[in-house]
């Protein structure tokens, strides 16, 4: 009972396209009265698939990953001192 963590796709160089049916896929896999949440990196194609996903089921959210927003935070705050 409670919030697990069900599944990790590492979609580096390939899924970009069509990460919304890789979404659609996980929530009909675990039953999508089961789903509740989507977490991705920051991409405006993760962004766009999310909203779709939200469109089709509204009671699952899209959040940024955390870890990923503060490394893009780190890299530009590097760049504005080099």
């Amino acid at each position: 009972n409670g919030p697990i963590f069900l599944k990790a796709i590492d979609a580096c160089g390939g899924f970009k396209n069509v990460e919304y049916l890789l979404f659609v896929e996980l929530i009909e896999e675990v039953g999508n009265d089961k789903a509740v949440q989507i977490i991705t990196y920051n991409a405006l194609v993760c962004r766009a698939a999310s909203l779709l996903v939200e469109h089709e089921y509204p009671h699952i959210f899209w959040t940024p990953c955390a870890v990923h927003s503060l490394n893009l935070t780190l890299k530009i705050f590097v760049l504005m001192n080099c």
